[in-house]
């Protein structure tokens, strides 16, 4: 959900235009994506040992309050990647893995997968993103801006922020 209007699928829009290859671009991207979640999902993989059950809700806590911040902001448009002559294939490869990197959806990922299952937590994570990205695509960079994400931002922010703050209530144990 953090995906929907954000700069991946923008970029995603915007790079099936340039090639005229929605699904191969929207492959890349989702690639990419995959990728990203992971390395992501592995981190979180990593990190749940050291981390209390208390600890781990934290996490997903401040995911989603980081979410529910993100989401107030206006969708930034990405640099269009006019200098990248790589071809429809790396270059949404490379340039959506760079945007992504460190996004609200790894971070879900990551917080996720630090408490427990963390192939699902990527797998999930990926499949829709790449929903998005596929989205985007198909749609084209024109058709995916006049899109109204504004509201549904909004609404989805309102909601990350009430189970971020109801969860960080539990693991802080004040509920």
């Amino acid at each position: 959900m953090t995906q929907i209007g954000d700069r991946p699928a923008l970029l995603t829009a915007i790079l099936a235009d340039r090639y005229g290859r929605p699904a191969t671009v929207a492959f890349a991207a989702g690639v990419a994506q995959a990728g990203g979640n992971a390395f992501a999902a592995f981190a979180g993989l990593a990190m749940a040992p050291i981390l209390t059950p208390n600890a781990q809700s934290l996490l997903l806590a401040v995911a989603l309050l980081m979410a529910a911040i993100s989401g107030l902001w206006r969708v930034k448009v990405p640099g269009r990647l006019a200098g990248w002559h790589l071809g429809s294939i790396l270059t949404p490869l490379l340039g959506v893995f760079a945007l992504a990197l460190g996004g609200n959806t790894q971070f879900f990922t990551l917080a996720l997968a630090a408490r427990g299952e963390p192939w699902f937590a990527a797998a999930g994570s990926a499949l829709g993103a790449f929903g998005v990205c596929f989205t985007a695509a198909v749609l084209g960079e024109l058709a995916w801006r006049n899109v109204p994400f504004g509201k549904l931002r909004a609404a989805t922010s309102l909601l990350f922020l009430c189970s971020g703050i109801w969860i960080a209530l539990g693991a802080l144990r004040l509920l």
